[in-house]
């Protein structure tokens, strides 16, 4: 009887594997065992990077409100505080977002925090 390869199913499988690895520099896009080897890393880290992504967006809207609140003479930490004694529920990043595109708003929010901490 002759030797059965799956021929077919192999061919599939490495063809897949190398179509997720095109555009990467060198052999990691030809062969098939460099390819394999660097198309689980890229998965491993896309899905890092997707978490981290989340991590960065909140550092900035921080950095964003810590900034503005800094002009208006109260730091980050302090504004929060008076925030959540205020029972205000905005989250950072539509904190951020009033701060940049409507400053009276924000200015308001701050005199809020202050009277709290008072």
């Amino acid at each position: 009887m002759p030797r059965a390869t799956n021929a077919p199913a192999s061919r599939l499988r490495r063809k897949r594997r190398l179509t997720l690895a095109k555009g990467f520099r060198g052999n990691r896009s030809k062969l098939f065992r460099q390819a394999t080897e660097a198309v689980d890393r890229a998965m491993v880290m896309a899905t890092t990077h997707r978490k981290q992504r989340k991590q960065d967006y909140r550092a900035l809207w921080i950095a964003r409100l810590s900034s503005t609140c800094a002009k208006a003479g109260l730091s980050y930490s302090r504004f929060i505080a008076g925030l959540i004694k205020a029972r205000v529920a905005l989250n950072r990043k539509m904190l951020s977002e009033i701060s940049i595109h409507d400053p009276q708003g924000f200015t308001s929010l701050v005199q809020l925090a202050k009277q709290q901490l008072a």
